[in-house]
């Protein structure tokens, strides 16, 4: 692939026009956040042509779906979009739970929700703090990154892991909450919120990166839906379209939360419409923890959800159910099945075929990096080059969520 990569290039090269140049943004550049390329044809400063090229990252995923069982996939997910895991974990735990039809306890939901939109306050975090340093603002992103510190430690609390958390299991949790789960987290919004008024002020309000990011890299709402947007790059264009309102799934029909939209799809809107997602994440976060049912972190499903291992030792149902599960795994019902989630990006869609064995027959992930991606080129055509690197950071392109 990389030959026939290297090849089109060299014949684009000797192709060019007199006094234009081709420029290499990436794979390995400060600014691409990830191993991204992009091949950028300048006139000057100005980029006259650009081509996306992916595939650097890619592990196949997909291909290694169809030989896990659906609790081991779930390590699969958390190299996804590693900065917001558990939107990951959860997106696929639903996915299962849909295809086997069943509930879980009131408490897991809500916990779920609480640990997704922590993690939906981490990824915009680190997407509009390192667009600050991008564009030479360095102090902004220090304001916010003490508080995400702090959502890593509870998340490191109740998973045992920071980054591959590896969260919740096909009919639960995998473990219970710790005993100052809800203190932690009230701590956490008490602190977040003057915080991201700060950053606004700090950063956003800011004359010089409001020049740098006002009218740049923007896009149509026609031109965002043609290419497959979702999540806040989509609703910064002005479509008020998000999964948890317009699809809602969990309990998020239950709790009042308001969907921010902007106006042209700018690297400025963008910005704007995740600030106030943060805002409206704690707002959701806040209901849930104040409401948080007692009960357990499992449903009762012995054939689904593997049994307390003191009970596996002294039991034979228990330790039967244990062996089963082990080396027979999960079975679910045939047929073909999509499950789509609001993840930080946008919409995180998992298609995933049963032939009733213990491991998928087949697994499509819709990761919303990729159709977003695609765009990219027609972004940043007619704009300066350092432009570019404002359009790529706010668009917030994962490499392990782009290419599964």
């Amino acid at each position: 692939m990389y030959e026939k990569t290297a090849e089109h290039f060299s014949l684009k090269q000797k192709k060019l026009p007199e006094g234009h140049l081709l420029v290499n943004l990436g794979p390995s550049h400060p600014s691409t956040h990830g191993i991204l390329q992009n091949v950028i044809q300048l006139d000057g400063e100005r980029v006259v042509d650009a081509e996306s090229v992916i595939g650097y990252v890619h592990r196949s995923f997909e291909k290694l779906g169809e030989r896990y069982t659906y609790n081991q996939f779930l390590v699969c997910t958390d190299r996804m979009n590693y900065v917001s895991t558990p939107l990951n974990n959860i997106g696929w735990i639903l996915a299962v739970e849909k295809m086997l039809q069943i509930e879980v306890p009131d408490k897991v939901t809500y916990v779920r929700m609480i640990v997704s939109e922590l993690s939906r306050v981490m990824d915009h975090i680190i997407c509009n703090g390192i667009l600050g340093v991008d564009l030479g603002a360095f102090s902004g992103m220090l304001h916010l990154f003490h508080h995400r510190e702090n959502i890593y430690q509870v998340l490191e609390k109740l998973t045992g892991a920071r980054l591959t958390t590896t969260f919740c299991r096909v009919g639960g949790l995998e473990k219970d909450i710790y005993p100052e789960f809800e203190k932690d987290v009230k701590t956490i919004i008490k602190g977040l919120r003057p915080a991201i008024e700060e950053f606004q002020s700090l950063l956003v309000n800011n004359r010089i990166f409001m020049d740098r990011t006002e009218g740049v890299g923007g896009i149509s709402a026609e031109n965002a839906i043609s290419y497959g947007y979702s999540g806040p790059n989509l609703r910064a264009a002005g479509v008020p379209w998000d999964i948890r309102k317009d699809d809602p799934y969990m309990f998020y029909d239950k709790v009042d939360f308001d969907i921010p939209v902007g106006e042209d799809g700018s690297v400025f809107h963008r910005t704007l419409v995740r600030m106030e997602e943060m805002r409206q994440s704690l707002r959701i976060v806040e209901q849930l923890i104040n409401g948080l049912p007692a009960g357990a972190h499992h449903a009762d499903m012995p054939h689904i959800y593997l049994p307390d291992k003191s009970k596996v030792y002294k039991n034979m149902e228990e330790l039967i159910y244990h062996f089963k599960l082990i080396m027979h795994g999960i079975k679910v019902p045939k047929g073909e099945y999509y499950m789509a989630t609001e993840a930080a990006n946008g919409e995180l869609g998992f298609y995933i075929v049963s032939e009733g064995e213990k491991s998928p027959w087949r697994v499509h992930v819709r990761r919303p990096c990729f159709w977003f991606y695609q765009s990219f080129p027609e972004l940043v055509k007619g704009s300066l080059l350092a432009d570019t690197v404002a359009t790529m950071s706010s668009m917030n392109v994962i490499a392990g969520e782009l290419d599964c």
